[in-house]
């Protein structure tokens, strides 16, 4: 999803105007990349927690020519979802399973019904029925 589908979908539900509703979008997602600059730090209740980390300067190997390489230490954004995220998650993974459970159980049936039904005799392949295929002319053949 990106920002305009959620744009789009707020002032939907809301009421407002795209417009406005983009502004107010856009000043929630500049007030928390403020504060994690400031803070390094920012609570979202029942969603999460955005946190400012230092990740350690370490060797690495360039995959291309295999060249040891050295990447310094540097500031990244973790995310750690809220509690109510993770519920949430947690219900599509068992929707999922639940789905593809009840997706084997039919296409085990569709097998073994597949299986006692009587089967038509298959076509002979082609070429078969003594005609020669015509892709131009051969000398060889006569």
């Amino acid at each position: 999803m990106t920002k305009k589908e959620i744009v789009k979908t707020i002032s939907e539900e809301i009421g407002l105007t795209q417009l406005k509703t983009k502004e107010i979008v856009q000043k929630t997602f500049d007030a928390i990349v403020d504060t994690l600059v400031e803070e390094r730090r920012i609570e979202l209740r029942n969603f999460g927690v955005f946190e400012v980390k230092k990740r350690a300067a370490r060797k690495a190997r360039n995959p291309r020519t295999g060249d040891r390489v050295e990447v310094p230490e540097k500031f990244v954004v973790t995310f750690k979802p809220g509690k109510e995220m993770e519920e949430r998650v947690r219900q599509l993974e068992a929707a999922a399973a639940k789905a593809a459970a009840e997706a084997a159980a039919a296409a085990e049936a569709a097998a073994a019904e597949g299986a006692a039904a009587p089967q038509a005799p298959a076509d002979p392949p082609a070429g078969t029925l003594g005609s020669q295929p015509s892709f131009g002319s051969n000398p060889s053949q006569p």
